[in-house]
Formats: structure tokens, C-alpha cells, sequence
């Protein structure tokens, strides 16, 4: 059984907007943020979730070292800083030596690398940046974190495709349980809005085509779903040992008791069929915590809107799970912010716990014939959450599940 630690900040920038009861407000009023994208315009898929702040105000926001960053790790920056205000500490005070930082990501800066590749054929090499390097690697978003907060303990980059977000957490809670720092401000970014990896995801059949409905789109669990919609975001918790937190008087807003890791060692982008990687991934998370399935309260559910994800996952959570814990869904409001999923969703689950309130999957009135869960729909649910799970799923057979406790 794994020590639990407390979360204690959390920073989210989504396609709902800034800020974590922003996001928190969208997905309990369960209307979707999918809008049509003048980026995207004239693909076959014109559609997306994306952060409401242009460059521009980005860069107001993250200051004087914003030219230096691609769009990804400006987000990731921003919920960092916000979830270590929310935790009530000062980089300014703590010993920057004791503080990890784990931002996942998964594609990168990509339009800084098509933008970059445009410029050396058509422009000539003098015309490329002399950061685009920098700006594209997946890693930077955790380096430019670790300097703006001065954390000079360990950084780390995970990267498990849709699942680098629960990753990233589950990574930062090994350090936290190990010793090798007291503060961990881990999540995970991404920004890959654009034409290519729209169409790519297009072309493998993961995208929904529903055009002329674009806020109808995204439907997890739901008997007509036909694929999920892009989207971006970053989400940040700050974790830290439920003793530290509690000596310096913070009330943690959940606790992490427990995380399980897994491959489907299957195929590249599918599902494994019968879900036994997943499973594996949960019933660890459970051990970890000294949980039976039947502790387990509510499910955050990975949820993409894809025909196979959720048949999976539905007869995942059935199986395992047969006592019914209510369920949601987020990607119905915000879309699929990939890389950042695991760790927007990790927040959404503290919030739940602390409200007390699960909100509805969108664009859902009831679950797919023979998915037998307890899809929250329509409206939020009031209910008392004492142990909740949510799942990660990624491209390379990746699964993660964390186990989320109330804090007493």
C-alpha cells in the first residue's frame, strides 16, 4: 500500500478558458466548446476545442520570456502558475531544490516545426529561427516551467501520447513517496491544433465528421458517436506529502492514494479489444490504495467518442466495476486536448470530490445499448465522493489510472 499524497494546487487552461473553476463551471453546464476553426477551414474536419486566447494575449500573460516559447509550453507556464498560487505557496520562499517539475506532452510544438520547415524551403535557411529547436522539443514545456519557478529538482517530460497527463502525476507521486523532493507540480500540455495533425487524425478514422453540428460532436457513450473532436489545454497539479501539507496548514483539495500503469503491448492505435490492459491498470491503482472495486464511488472516464475507446472502456467499468459508480466524461465539453487529457481530467476528479458533484457527459441522453454504466446526463448529480478513479488511454497501448480519495 502506497503512502497517499495531497493535492494541493491546480491550474487549468482548456477551451473553456482560464483557470480551473472556469473549466469546472463548463463541464457542469455540460455544453460542448467545439466551434469551427478558421485554421482548419476547407479540410474535411473544420471543427475544434481550443484555448479562447490568441497569441497575443498569451504572451501579455506569460511576459518577457514568451517569444522564446511555442504555444504549448505558454500554457503549460500559465496552470503551473496557477496551481502553485492555489496551493498558497511562493517560489520566491520555498527551497527551489526540493521542488520536481513533470509536464507531459506528446506532439510537441508542432506548428512552430511546419512553420520553421516552410520557411527553409521557400525562404532559405537564413529564415529559420535559431530556437526553433528549443521551442519544438516536448521537453521544454517542463524545462520553461522548472525556470519560471525556480524549481531546481527533478524535471521530467513523459511522454504516453493521451495518457502523458496521468503519467506526469503518477511519475511525480513516485518522487514525492521516494524522497527526492517535497513539492511536485506535475500535469501535462498541448497545442496541436493544426491542418497536418487534423488531417492525420481524419484520415485514421479517430476524428467526428459531424460538420454541420459541430457542438454535437463530441458524445461519449453515446449509441451514434462517430469520433472525437481536437482540442488543447494544460492542467497542473501540485502535489506534496499529506504530513507537509498539513504542517503548513493547507487543506488539500483531494488526496492521490493510488496510480496504475499498463500496456496493451497490442496495436499502435487501437484499443485492445477486451480491455485487459486497462483493467490491469485499475485493479493496480485499487492495491496501491488498500481499495476493493466496490470503494470505488465515481469514474472519470478517458471517454473520446470513439466507437471503439468507449465500447472498451464501458466493458471495462462494468466488468470491474459492477456495483455502477456514476460516470462522466469531460471530452463531451472540451474536446480531446491528447497529451493534456490525463491531467485536465485529474483535476476535474479533485473537483468532484470536493463539490460533491459529478458533471453530465454532453450531448448524452442515455448510454449505448449494452453499455451497462451510470452515465451522469442532462444535468450535474449531487453526491458524496469518497473514492474515485480516473482513466488515461493512449496511442502505444499506454494506460493509466488514478485513485483519488477524499481528504479528511
Amino acid at each position: 500500500m502506497t503512502v497517499p499524497v495531497a493535492i494541493t494546487g491546480l491550474g487549468l487552461l482548456t477551451s473553456a478558458g482560464e483557470g480551473a473553476e472556469a473549466t469546472w463551471r463548463a463541464v457542469c453546464a455540460g455544453v460542448s466548446t467545439a466551434a469551427p476553426d478558421p485554421a482548419l477551414t476547407g479540410l474535411p474536419v473544420d471543427f475544434s476545442c481550443r484555448v479562447p486566447l490568441s497569441e497575443n494575449a498569451l504572451d501579455q500573460r506569460v511576459g518577457r520570456t514568451a517569444w522564446r516559447m511555442a504555444r504549448c509550453t505558454k500554457l503549460a507556464v500559465l496552470a503551473a502558475r496557477e496551481a502553485v498560487r492555489d496551493a498558497g505557496l511562493d517560489p520566491r520562499a520555498w527551497d527551489g531544490a526540493r521542488v520536481s517539475v513533470v509536464i507531459g506532452c506528446g506532439l510537441g510544438a508542432d506548428a512552430v516545426r511546419q512553420e520553421q520547415g516552410r520557411r527553409l524551403e521557400e525562404e532559405g535557411a537564413d529564415m529559420v529561427s535559431a530556437l526553433a529547436i528549443p521551442m519544438i522539443l516536448p521537453s521544454m514545456a517542463a524545462g520553461e516551467v522548472s525556470i519560471d519557478l525556480k524549481a531546481h529538482g527533478p524535471s521530467m517530460a513523459p511522454s504516453t501520447a493521451c495518457a502523458s497527463g496521468a503519467t506526469a502525476i503518477a511519475v511525480a507521486r513516485d518522487l514525492l513517496v521516494s524522497g527526492q523532493c517535497d513539492v511536485a507540480v506535475a500535469g501535462a500540455t498541448e497545442a496541436a491544433i493544426s491542418r497536418l495533425v487534423t488531417t492525420g487524425f481524419w484520415r485514421m478514422g479517430a476524428l467526428s465528421q459531424r460538420t454541420s453540428a459541430v457542438t454535437e460532436a463530441s458524445r461519449p457513450f453515446a449509441a451514434d458517436r462517430d469520433g472525437f473532436v481536437i482540442g488543447e489545454g494544460a492542467g497542473v497539479l501540485v502535489l506534496e506529502r499529506t504530513a507537509d501539507a498539513t504542517a503548513r496548514g493547507s487543506r488539500p483539495r483531494a488526496l492521490l492514494v493510488g496510480c496504475g500503469n499498463s500496456s496493451d503491448a497490442c496495436h499502435p492505435t487501437a484499443t485492445a479489444p477486451d480491455a485487459r490492459g486497462a483493467e490491469a491498470a485499475l485493479r493496480t491503482a485499487l492495491t496501491q490504495a488498500g481499495l476493493a472495486p466496490h470503494d470505488v464511488d465515481h469514474v472519470n472516464a478517458h471517454g473520446t467518442s470513439t466507437p471503439l475507446n468507449d465500447a472498451g472502456e464501458a466493458a471495462l467499468i462494468a466488468r470491474v466495476l459492477p456495483h455502477r459508480p456514476s460516470v462522466t466524461a469531460p471530452k463531451g465539453v472540451l474536446g480531446h486536448p491528447l497529451a493534456a487529457a490525463g491531467a485536465v481530467e485529474a483535476a476535474l476528479t479533485a473537483l468532484t470530490i470536493q463539490y460533491r458533484r459529478v458533471p453530465p457527459v454532453a450531448n448524452l441522453h442515455s448510454t449505448a445499448p449494452g453499455f451497462d454504466i451510470d452515465c451522469v446526463t442532462k444535468q450535474p448529480r449531487d453526491q458524496h465522493i469518497r473514492i474515485a478513479v480516473s482513466n488515461s488511454f493512449g496511442f502505444g497501448g499506454h494506460n493509466v489510472v488514478l485513485a483519488l480519495a477524499e481528504a479528511s
